[in-house]
């Protein structure tokens, strides 16, 4: 990555505070930074990088702070800007709010974070967790509450601590996957993806390994086995835990486990996904001074499955005013600010079909809005389900006191982008 330096500005470009990490740059340079910056944005060239000479400046805007770092090298730019958005991270779970305010008072807090995550302008510790080991903070005054660095920030697991200890020892573990979806108004699906993430709980004592299995394609094509319900999973991404050379070597997922909270890993599927809930609208139009809307919903899933919380917005001409409304089940009202109806139907269990009917009045005045189509999204979340197939085979806790330990699995399917264009 190598950033020269770090700053945080206010919003005219005054130094608040600031950390030299290589002493290889002028840091007045940071002075030419606003003077850009607002001629850039007169000329509407606004960039995420800003250049002086040999001087780059790689730059993010939170609330009323901008945050700068600065390098001369051909810097890593992606990596700076995580680097950039991950300082807001811890900075939110120190102060809740990260604005000019929360910076002044916190300058001591501020200023051993920015030494802590950062090191000859190279990223160290960036986990709050372990950082809040040793940097707590009581008002506005820093305490340290360890006379040396804890193990965490010395030894290859800097993600976890050691001498963790619970009375029952538990892992629950969410497989969530949300829907991408876009049908045509003919009833074609133009795009469909599922985007998941496996998230995990861990209550464990000790310094435990974890192995997960999954149904994963490639894992069953190495080993020779046959199995017809098997996923292939595109764009795997890993929390630092997972050792990814066991991984690429045999598919195996093992890790030591942060405590608590975390994003295990994330996965994508560009598969043709039939829709979960589908949704067929007509519209008619009585004497430029009436519109009825039919809906049909219909669930397209197993009976044995449930979407709980469906939610159906139908978009209505801007100028429709008096509604009513009939529904074979749940409720709908009208959310005149967003121009729709909200259908809201609480429990819809698979192959079900419901229906609902809208009548509203427009003004006498024909107005050409209901050519303008505006595609019916639908929200809905079903547990125990998920729509890739995907199966945790195993979840195998190894620790070296041998305690038993409980691993629980849940799956649920959510919609994500999920919309139905009208005719």
């Amino acid at each position: 990555m190598s950033a020269s330096a770090i700053f945080i500005l206010d919003l005219k470009g005054k130094v608040l505070i600031c950390r030299n990490y290589k002493g290889n740059m002028d840091m007045n340079e940071i002075d030419h930074f606003m003077p850009i910056l607002m001629k850039r944005e007169e000329e509407a060239e606004m960039t995420p990088l800003v250049t002086r000479g040999s001087s780059h400046f790689l730059w993010i805007k939170h609330n009323n702070l901008y945050l700068v770092a600065m390098t001369k090298k051909n810097a890593n730019a992606s990596l700076v800007y995580a680097f950039l958005y991950k300082i807001i991270q811890i900075f939110k779970e120190y102060f809740k709010e990260v604005e000019e305010e929360s910076i002044r008072d916190n300058f001591v807090t501020v200023y051993e974070l920015m030494d802590e995550v950062m090191d000859f302008g190279f990223p160290q510790t960036t986990d709050s967790k372990i950082l809040q080991e040793y940097i707590t903070q009581r008002g506005h005054k820093l305490e340290v509450g360890a006379p040396r660095p804890p193990a965490t920030v010395t030894n290859a697991v800097s993600w976890r601590s050691e001498g963790i200890k619970y009375r029952k020892n538990e892992v629950f573990m969410d497989v969530i996957e949300s829907v991408n979806l876009l049908v045509s108004a003919s009833g074609s699906v133009l795009q469909s993806e599922i985007v998941g993430t496996v998230k995990l709980k861990v209550c464990l004592s000790g310094m435990p390994e974890l192995r997960l299995g999954l149904n994963d394609k490639v894992l069953f094509e190495i080993t020779g086995r046959e199995k017809s319900k098997t996923v292939e999973l595109e764009d795997v991404k890993f929390h630092q835990c997972v050792r990814l050379s066991r991984f690429e070597n045999d598919r195996t997922i093992s890790f030591i486990p942060p405590d608590g909270e975390s994003e295990l890993m994330s996965y994508r599927l560009n598969t043709t996904v039939k829709p979960l809930i589908w949704i067929e609208s007509v519209i008619e139009k009585y004497s430029h001074s009436r519109v009825e809307i039919k809906v049909k919903a219909r669930s397209q899933f197993k009976s044995r499955s449930t979407a709980n919380n469906v939610s159906i917005l139908v978009p209505v001409p801007s100028d429709a005013d008096s509604p009513k409304f009939k529904t074979s089940t749940g409720s709908a009202k009208w959310v005149p600010e967003k121009s729709v109806v909200q259908w809201t139907i609480k429990s819809f269990p698979g192959g079900k079909e419901y229906m609902m009917r809208a009548h509203f009045g427009l003004p006498s005045v024909d107005s050409d809005e209901l050519d303008a189509k505006r595609p019916i999204t639908v929200d809905f979340e079903i547990p125990y389900f998920t729509v890739s197939g995907i199966q945790v085979r195993y979840l195998k806790i190894i620790e070296k006191s041998g305690y038993h330990a409980l691993p629980w699995v849940r799956y649920i399917t959510q919609s994500g982008d999920y919309q139905l264009r009208t005719n």
